[in-house]
């Protein structure tokens, strides 16, 4: 389901078709119809505190041409994708993250900023069935609590206890055409996306651990 192609500074997921897309992505956010998701990469030295981060993006997106795609920002190298399938049942999920935490957090507790440092963890889900826009709202909270697992699980620890996220990470869900009316944990959608994200995003943080977390 996902085609990446990777165009440093860009990368680009291509699902096949044009399908429904929900996220909060700078660009292109809440549910639009889409057939690619792109990242652009950003130097943290490109991103000062006054920079109009929308605006600076919305001037590359014309720059690069008319599309449809629905675009996240991340200072990490996208070289350091991840992509991962999971199956269950005749259900399948698809997972393209990149993960950067140099800007970690822990729900219900800010730590200070370094204008200096800005990290991610930028993920794609895409399923194979399409799903209602309750069951997409169901299937975003899922992928949101794996994503979160996996940080907790394999990331760093902060004053009050593990990581959970950062503060500027973003999550797309795509869906085909469909009316399945459920994605929880007890259901085949629920289960794949869940071990797709966790996948993707445990093994992009174990890959910044050994490589940045000392920086």
């Amino acid at each position: 389901m996902i085609r990446a192609t990777l165009d440093r500074p860009w990368l680009m997921a291509d699902l096949g078709q044009p399908m429904r897309v929900i996220s909060w992505a700078p660009f292109r956010p809440g549910l639009v119809l889409a057939q690619h998701v792109l990242w652009r990469e950003v130097r943290d030295a490109d991103l000062p505190k006054d920079l109009d981060a929308i605006a600076w993006l919305n001037q590359e997106m014309t720059r690069r041409g008319p599309s449809d795609a629905v675009t996240m920002l991340t200072s990490r190298n996208v070289e350091k994708y991840t992509l991962t399938r999971a199956k269950t049942g005749n259900v399948a999920a698809d997972c393209l993250a990149t993960v950067g935490l140099s800007n970690a957090e822990r729900v219900g507790y800010r730590q200070p900023v370094l204008a200096e440092q800005y990290g991610t963890v930028n993920l794609l889900v895409a399923l194979s069935h399409g799903v209602s826009n309750a069951a997409m709202t169901e299937a975003l909270s899922i992928a949101t609590q794996a994503r979160t697992a996996a940080i907790i699980a394999n990331g760093p620890a902060l004053p009050e206890g593990a990581a959970t996220g950062t503060g500027t990470d973003c999550i797309a869900l795509a869906s085909p055409p469909g009316d399945i009316a459920y994605a929880g944990l007890h259901t085949d959608i629920g289960e794949a996306i869940g071990r797709a994200v966790y996948d993707a995003v445990a093994e992009g943080v174990t890959e910044w651990m050994k490589t940045e977390a000392g920086r």
